[in-house]
């Protein structure tokens, strides 16, 4: 799946790994790779900035350590972020509905 396909859903996606749990980075890469069975794939360039762009609106809170010689910053959700996560899961069940019901082929056609 492209990057672009998620453009709009990524922040919700990211929030939504990091609801069991912190993740440094790399690990919500591989963490939406896993729970998407393998069809998100996406880049780094895709992924640090909007982990900046939420911690900047203090949806997650990120922390430095050292691992292994190397410097990690490892996100956790916020309780603004938890809010913001329900607000994004009901936002597209919403938008699913609604896309369902337009691309569901009509009654008596096939």
């Amino acid at each position: 799946m492209k990057p672009d396909a998620v453009r709009g859903h990524l922040d919700g996606l990211i929030l939504a790994v990091l609801e069991d749990g912190p993740r440094h980075g790399y690990a919500i890469i591989e963490a939406l790779q896993a729970r998407s069975g393998g069809r998100l794939d996406l880049p780094t360039g895709t992924v640090y900035p909007a982990l900046r762009r939420l911690e900047r609106a203090a949806l997650l809170s990120g922390t430095w350590s050292t691992v292994g010689g190397r410097e990690r910053r490892t996100y956790t959700l916020t309780r603004a972020g938890r809010h913001a996560l329900a607000g994004q899961r009901a936002d597209w069940n919403e938008f699913s509905a609604v896309v369902d019901a337009v691309l569901r082929p009509a009654a008596g056609t096939s």
